[in-house]
């Protein structure tokens, strides 16, 4: 028995021996230390070279798993942490960095600022009316330099760089002049704003923007100049995708300009004075600068895994690590011109004439470079990222750059994060243009076997406004699933690059049972699920896509979608998705693409299950607030204007509405002028259509809808009748300016100042009302059920109800009839013209 005992024991020793090694670190550690629990380092840098000589070294120990264990804690990284090939573990021996067991630590790039005093002597270029509201403090040192930055966060919430509009408002820039390389704006009312060091201009364009840094103003009365500095000047200048916006029908390209102090005005912004090394801050209501912890980024990479394609990063695990507080410097220092999902052009030209070897309708030709992230990987092999939190970022999440293969992100938390929370594949960033194919002879290069499973995505993309939740350029076999993705301002899910229908390495990608909602914040030209070029044998199944919010700068106000297969878009299976309707585009798309059974028909069980999987559920306690008004999807306007006397050939438009999956009975019909009114999947794209095939007709599409009652919204009884048919009237404004904002005004707010307007309506069981405008034009378009007459219901409005006439009587100073109409005569009625 003694003899077994001793045995025993020895195997014990033995086998404890051979178990993994636990390596600690914590925020109270030192780096001469052991590393053990008891003495544990202070830095994930001393830990993983612990890790190193041990396998360097042949320790037994390493012969199991190699655990750097992380206490609870802030970590400050001033210096990225890069981990190498000789940090890989192996298939029986992996390398994790992880959580303390329910412990919280947190690796910051960000550098606290504190004693916070309050301004008591007069501040050069300040509004006065801010002088009382503002805070100072000095810029702290970092690594031996006072340090610039672009964000920063008081308790935990983004505070606002200076700038020139209030709020979410914007202005509209007047014109964009290439040929000067200048932008015209309305002047604005700030002083000395030409003396103004490091302003900048953020502008919207189509489906990105643009940070543009103002190397000078030159001002012309109500109207002023701005000039670039290099190179953004010349990328901006010469680029043609996406461009400045220039439409009298939606508004041109919205703006505001930053980072000056004349701009410090409101409650939440903040001003560095880089000269004078200062920072100045007019606090929140619920904010004391006396005790806030207020942040500003210095690391823009916390983590880095750079591999070689001939010894690459393997076998590790980041598990249960929050990821806060990064910066991106580069806007202030080059400018910020992104071509598509955040990713910054280098040099960008239209191509005259157009055509390249490879594709010879191509008009332009790009180069583009890649947002810093907070964590990046490059050329490694089976690795995971999950249970950790990516919070506060200024620009991308997690990023699997090249090389990238047997990876898994799954079970994390992004919140607050200024570009795109998950970037994964090639784009073309070492130099290769960005519409050429990509399928490298080397196997190594490419990102492959990719897991992104069950991340909470939340308020991203809300510095780039053009980067998404998730975004794949050239992958294969690539799972995005069971994601929940959430108050984005552009697309959910971005997969493919190249624009190109000719086969390259995606293949085997799949999109299921994930949850889109609350996307295209500001963005337009966008879907929950986007896709571009040849993917073969690739899925789209299973997604609850909903609730996209209604744009109040979109550059075409339609032009959003559910599911958007760009261009290229090749061997996709697109089935059994649930969306509110069937608002899907499919432009330019290349071969074997099969599309069955997406739209609000499908089974309820496919959003009830789409999303985090239930045990994942509880990363939704992390949800952020919902603001903003949801766009629903209605029925277009498109007028057709002919020479008066000249008849349209009624049969050719029907046969073209009817190849667009259109209505062909749609068409509604007075004198020279024939009103479409139906739903379209791309209005852009149909008035071209139509224009094209009807030069004799002058073609306008009514983008402004400035007014909606309906039934379901607006009435106590909301049951809605299954058929309706369509009432359609115009008229015209009057051309007075100051009465057309009035008219406008009174609509703004009808239902909350005469609320008896829609109490008529839904007496005379009106279903929908919508006022749409075109310049001066009006178009009305009046639904009730189908059978019914407009003669019949429309006295129920007024009865017992007096204020309607009231009302009525006030809008006739606002509306006279169009050309054409008779004397006295202002709302004229469209016909619907007849089956030929």
């Amino acid at each position: 028995m003694k003899r077994l005992l001793i045995s025993l024991l020895f195997f014990c020793c033995a086998l404890s021996s051979a178990m993994a090694v636990n390596i600690y670190v914590a925020p109270n550690g030192a780096d001469s230390n052991d590393g053990s629990i008891e003495r544990p380092f202070a830095t994930l840098n001393m830990a993983l070279r612990k890790a190193r000589d041990l396998r360097r070294m042949n320790d037994a120990s390493y012969k199991e798993d190699i655990h750097i264990i992380l206490r609870g804690g802030h970590y400050q990284v001033l210096e990225t942490i890069v981990i190498r090939p000789e940090d890989s573990g192996t298939r029986e021996s992996a390398t994790f960095i992880e959580a303390a067991q329910n412990e919280k630590p947190v690796l910051s790039g960000g550098v606290q600022i504190g004693n916070w005093k309050k301004v008591t002597t007069p501040v050069n270029g300040l509004p006065k009316n801010s002088q009382a509201k503002i805070w100072v403090a000095d810029v702290p040192m970092v690594n031996g330099n006072v340090f610039n930055f672009r964000q920063l966060w008081v308790n935990d919430v983004k505070a606002i760089r200076a700038k020139s509009s209030n709020g979410d408002a914007m202005l509209r820039i007047l014109n964009w002049n290439k040929t000067e390389a200048a932008c015209v704006i309305p002047t604005l009312a700030f002083q000395n704003l030409d003396k103004a060091k490091g302003l900048e201009l953020f502008i919207h364009q189509w489906w990105e923007i643009a940070n543009l840094r103002v190397k000078k103003l030159q001002v012309m009365g109500d109207s002023t100049k701005l000039f670039f500095h290099q190179p953004e000047s010349n990328i901006q200048n010469e680029h043609p995708w996406p461009a400045p916006w220039i439409s009298k029908e939606t508004g041109n390209s919205a703006f505001y300009l930053t980072n000056a102090i004349q701009f410090l005005d409101e409650p939440g912004e903040w001003y560095l004075d880089v000269s004078n090394k200062k920072i100045y801050y007019w606090p929140r209501s619920n904010e004391n600068l006396a005790t806030a912890k207020v942040v500003a980024p210095f690391t823009e990479t916390l983590i880095r895994l750079e591999g070689t394609i001939d010894n690459p990063v393997k076998n590790l695990v980041i598990d249960g690590i929050s990821f806060q507080h990064t910066g991106w410097l580069r806007p202030s220092l080059q400018g910020h011109v992104p071509h598509q999902v955040g990713l910054y052009m280098t040099e960008a030209y239209r191509l005259k004439p157009a055509g390249t070897k490879e594709k010879p309708g191509l008009d332009n030709q790009a180069w583009i470079g890649r947002q810093a992230a907070a964590v990046e990987l490059s050329y490694a092999i089976r690795t995971r990222i999950k249970n950790c939190s990516f919070l506060h970022l200024a620009a991308t999440g997690i990023d699997l750059k090249k090389g990238v293969q047997d990876n898994m992100t799954k079970n994390n938390l992004f919140s607050d994060i200024g570009g795109t929370a998950i970037l994964a594949g090639n784009f073309g960033d070492e130099g290769r243009e960005i519409h050429l194919p990509f399928d490298p002879k080397d196997e190594r290069e490419k990102c492959d076997v990719i897991f992104i499973e069950n991340n909470f995505i939340t308020n991203a993309a809300n510095e780039d406004w053009g980067t998404v939740g998730i975004g794949c350029g050239f992958v294969s076999r690539t799972s995005i699933r069971h994601n929940e993705i959430e108050n984005v301002s552009y697309s959910g899910i971005s997969l493919g690059w190249g624009w190109s229908p000719v086969q390259n390495m995606m293949k085997d990608n799949r999109i299921v049972a994930n949850k889109i909602h609350h996307y295209g914040k500001w963005n337009y030209d966008c879907a929950g699920i986007y896709t571009l070029s040849a993917q073969q044998n690739s899925i789209i199944e299973e997604n609850y896509i909903d609730s996209i919010y209604k744009s109040p700068i979109a550059h075409l106000p339609s032009h959003w979608f559910y599911i958007y297969t760009d261009e290229g878009s090749s061997h996709f299976t697109v089935k059994n998705n649930w969306t509110p309707s069937q608002k899907y585009l499919q432009n330019n798309n290349g071969p074997g693409n099969v599309w069955s059974n997406n739209g609000p028909q499908v089974h309820d069980s496919v959003k009830q299950n789409a999303g985090l999987e239930k045990r994942f559920h509880y990363l939704t306690a992390n949800k952020t607030a919902k603001v903003g008004v949801i766009n629903e999807e209605h029925n277009e306007v498109i007028e057709l204007v002919v020479k008066e006397g000249m008849q349209l050939n009624l049969p050719k438009l029907k046969e073209l509405l009817a190849k667009n999956n259109m209505d062909s009975n749609a068409i509604y019909h007075w004198q020279n002028h024939y009103v479409i009114f139906d739903k379209v999947q791309d209005i852009g794209v149909m008035q071209g259509r139509i224009a094209n095939n009807f030069p004799e007709a002058e073609v306008s599409v009514y983008h402004d809808m400035f007014y909606e009652y309906s039934k379901k919204k607006h009435c106590t009884d909301k049951t809605v009748a299954k058929e309706w048919q369509h009432i359609i009237l115009t008229a015209n404004l009057v051309a007075d300016e100051k009465l057309q904002q009035e008219y406008l005004d009174y609509h703004i707010t009808q239902f909350e100042k005469w609320p008896e307007i829609s109490k008529g309506f839904c007496n005379a069981d009106f279903q929908q009302l919508l006022l749409f405008r075109n310049g001066r034009q009006l178009m009305l378009i009046i639904s009730i059920p189908k059978g019914e007459s407009l003669d019949k219901l429309n006295p129920r409005t007024t009865a017992n109800n007096p204020r309607v006439n009231d009302w009525n009587t006030i809008m006739k100073k606002y509306q006279e009839g169009i050309k054409g109409t008779k004397p006295g005569e202002t709302w004229v009625f469209l016909s619907q013209t007849p089956n030929p």
